[in-house]
């Protein structure tokens, strides 16, 4: 509660809005253009641990935001290559998962969804390692995501091999 208030009080709040607003927008804009498709995504057939698809809005936003927390604490360090590399790795993955929803909804490329989801998978971990060693907190905001992309790729495969 002490970092919080603080962190109010030295403005640094604007930097945790920006990137937070900047996540959130990616995935929303994802999610719009991705809306009628996964609306017809309804009768795929997929695997009986599927969620129901209340729950991907809700995991996003609250990933999305851990993202941009995560993202905005690096930013927040002092100048090094750890910063420069874990942002850069943060709009990469950034730029990777919002493609992801593009391939999967829109086209149907479930195979090639699946190795794009490896991609971003690899990408986040790299981030992680990086954001590491410049604010562990911020690495450690990343876990969730790396967890939601692991069993996203599980439900990516069963999807690929029940449409094959």
């Amino acid at each position: 509660m002490l970092v919080w208030v603080m962190t109010m009080k030295t403005g640094k709040w604007k930097t945790y809005l920006a990137f937070i607003l900047l996540t959130e927008a990616v995935g929303a804009l994802a999610a719009w253009l991705t809306r009628d498709s996964v609306a017809a995504f309804q009768s795929v057939p997929k695997s009986a641990l599927t969620p129901p698809g209340a729950v991907f809005g809700v995991v996003w936003t609250i990933l999305y935001a851990l993202m941009g927390v995560g993202a905005a604490r690096v930013r927040l360090t002092e100048p090094s290559k750890a910063r420069t590399d874990g942002l850069g790795l943060f709009v990469l993955q950034l730029i990777v998962n919002f493609f992801w929803s593009l391939f999967f909804f829109n086209l149907q490329a479930y195979g090639f969804s699946l190795l794009w989801l490896a991609l971003l998978w690899a990408l986040i971990l790299a981030m992680m390692l990086s954001f590491r060693k410049a604010d562990k907190t911020a690495a450690l905001l990343q876990v969730p995501y790396l967890l939601w992309v692991s069993f996203a790729g599980y439900l990516n495969f069963a999807v690929w091999m029940m449409k094959r």
